[in-house]
């Protein structure tokens, strides 16, 4: 069974995602992380505006947009703050937890679960997570793993709302995607005010860039790609897909940070890839499975 086209575009969501670390942190450490947060929403909405020139917002849309935007501003303040606080290893298997919450969110909401293979899959992979972050080990709880795995809650939660919500509707992917970025750059732009304006006189040309990346690469395609896939596949096929993010940001880290890869590492993204593969055929053959019960069901 060959990966659709969903399935590839999320996978390179999770490189997009997975790239951001180097640039993130740099921008963190001049500005803050409020700050950071507020122009890269900003950017996002204003890159997006253009295309609402001839959309408008249905009531539903603007509910629904920012009810999104909001949870995956949620999730980006716990990320980011989490981070901070507790070792890489800790951040990485907590919110690689996500991989598990969510198809069992999602199974909840709709009263249909996966099979247990796709849970097995699923374990695996936060197995070849924690091999592939834990060159220090696990460390004692923090604060800072409370946020994390708050996050991994949050995320959860989004990415079956973005499915359940928009179920059955027809409402428009750019115009969703637009709402959650103005209700982002609102939210953060409020909060960050004080720190906004030292943050644009410390940044030079590199920060700016990283800033724009941010902003189209990681929000602009990342949302608009992560909401039209979820809607054709599911919240449980999605996320899965998405948890390959750690890979890839080892990957890069390697590549251009120079950072050394472990044994362990190499084996952690065999077990991540290699379940993300397994799971996601796994789900298939079930949505296809129950797609032809449907059928049969139907039919007199």
């Amino acid at each position: 069974m060959s990966m659709s086209r969903s399935d590839l575009l999320l996978l390179t969501v999770a490189v997009v995602w997975g790239s951001s670390y180097l640039t993130a942190q740099t921008l963190v450490l001049a500005g803050g992380v409020l700050a950071v947060l507020a122009l890269r929403f900003l950017f996002s909405a204003i890159a997006l505006a253009p295309a609402m020139a001839r959309r408008r917002p249905s009531r539903a849309e603007l509910r629904v947009g920012t009810l999104l935007g909001l949870t995956q501003a949620a999730v980006l303040v716990l990320e980011t703050y989490g981070v901070s606080l507790t070792s890489a290893t800790n951040a990485g298997v907590l919110i690689s937890l996500t991989i598990l919450m969510t198809p069992a969110l999602e199974g909840a909401v709709r009263r249909r679960w996966l099979p247990g293979r796709f849970f097995a899959a699923a374990g695996v992979a936060v197995i070849g997570v924690a091999l592939l972050v834990a060159g220090p080990g696990l460390r004692a709880p923090t604060a800072g793993d409370v946020l994390i795995l708050a996050a991994a809650v949050v995320r959860a939660a989004h990415v079956t709302l973005s499915g359940r919500l928009t179920e059955g509707h027809r409402y428009d992917t750019v115009t969703l995607t637009w709402l959650q970025t103005v209700a982002g750059a609102i939210l953060f732009t409020l909060v960050a005010a004080p720190a906004l304006p030292s943050a644009v006189r410390a940044f030079g040309p590199g920060q700016w860039l990283g800033v724009l990346y941010l902003a189209l690469g990681c929000s602009v395609f990342a949302f608009l790609v992560q909401l039209w896939a979820i809607r054709r596949t599911s919240a449980a096929r999605a996320s899965l897909l998405l948890g390959t993010e750690p890979v890839w940001a080892v990957l890069i880290g390697v590549g251009i940070a120079g950072e050394h890869l472990t044994a362990a590492g190499v084996a952690g993204i065999v077990l991540v890839l290699g379940a993300t593969w397994y799971g996601q055929r796994v789900e298939a053959g079930h949505r296809a499975g129950e797609s032809l019960a449907y059928a049969g069901s139907s039919n007199p």
